[in-house]
C-alpha cells in the first residue's frame, strides 16, 4: 500500500481522525494506518481503501477473504468485539462491524472508504489484479480471435 500514515489516539481525537480521513479521501488511494492506543501493548494497524477502489477489488477478486485468517497478525483482539455503535469525527461517521473486523467510514450519508485489515487488503488487491490481467471484455476478445484467425499456421510458414 503507497501511503503510510502513524496515528496515536488515546481518547479518539476528532481533528487527528478527520485529517486521516480527509488526507484518504483526497489521494484516493489505500491509506494504512496505525492506531497506537494508550493502555494496550500492540498498535492496531489498518488500511483506508476508497469506496471505489474496494468495489473494484471485490468485483475482480474470484472468492472472499478468509476473516478466520484476519487479524492473526499484528490487530488488537479484544475479549469481547466493540459495540457497533457509530463514531463521529468532524464530517465522518465510523461504522464498525461485529463480524469481520471492517469499519465503514461515511461522509454525508455515503460510505466513502473501509477499514480494512492490512492482510484482506493486500489478499484482494492481488487477486483482483491477478484476475483482472487474464481477463479480456467481450469486444476485445472477438477482435483477438478475428486476429487469430488471420495468422498463418506454422505449416505455413
Amino acid at each position: 500500500m503507497g501511503i503510510q500514515v502513524e496515528v496515536v489516539v488515546d481518547y479518539p481525537v476528532e481533528d487527528e481522525m478527520e485529517r486521516v480521513l480527509g488526507l484518504a479521501a483526497a489521494v484516493d488511494e489505500p491509506v494504512t494506518v496505525t492506531f497506537i492506543w494508550e493502555r494496550r501493548d500492540e498498535a492496531e494497524r489498518a488500511v483506508l481503501v476508497p469506496a471505489a477502489t474496494l468495489a473494484l477489488w471485490e468485483h475482480w477478486a474470484p472468492a472472499a477473504y478468509r476473516t478466520s485468517d484476519a487479524g492473526q497478525g499484528n490487530r488488537v483482539e479484544t475479549a469481547e468485539p466493540d459495540l457497533a455503535h457509530p463514531e463521529e469525527f468532524g464530517p465522518f461517521t465510523l461504522f464498525r462491524r461485529r463480524v469481520g473486523g471492517r469499519t465503514a467510514v461515511a461522509r454525508g450519508g455515503v460510505v466513502v472508504a473501509e477499514l480494512l485489515d492490512p492482510d484482506e487488503a493486500h489478499w484482494l488487491q492481488e487477486q483482483a489484479r491477478n484476475v483482472r490481467q487474464g481477463f479480456m471484455d467481450p469486444k476485445q476478445k472477438a477482435a483477438f480471435e478475428e486476429f487469430l484467425a488471420r495468422q498463418e499456421s506454422l505449416e505455413q510458414q
